[in-house]
């Protein structure tokens, strides 16, 4: 049976996460509306199979923005 709330609830947008290990390697790539839990999971601008198990491209990562850094920068300036 068709649920309205299910309609009128905002859903969280899709997000693309790569497994990086130590060497930069990529050995998982995954897709959740939130991020992984553990260590080496990044967020990437979208997702690509031949990536695995290759070093990850720099410039798929996408920017993460640290909320007091913009702060800290302009208290030095």
């Amino acid at each position: 049976m068709f649920d309205l709330r299910s309609l009128l609830a905002p859903r969280r947008p899709m997000r693309s996460f790569a497994l990086v290990d130590a060497q930069g390697i990529c050995t998982a790539l995954r897709q959740s509306s939130q991020a992984p839990q553990g260590s080496g999971w990044v967020e990437v601008h979208t997702s690509c199979l031949s990536w695995l198990n290759r070093p990850l491209p720099v410039s798929a990562r996408t920017v993460q923005v640290t909320p007091g850094l913009y702060a800290q920068q302009t208290l030095a300036a």
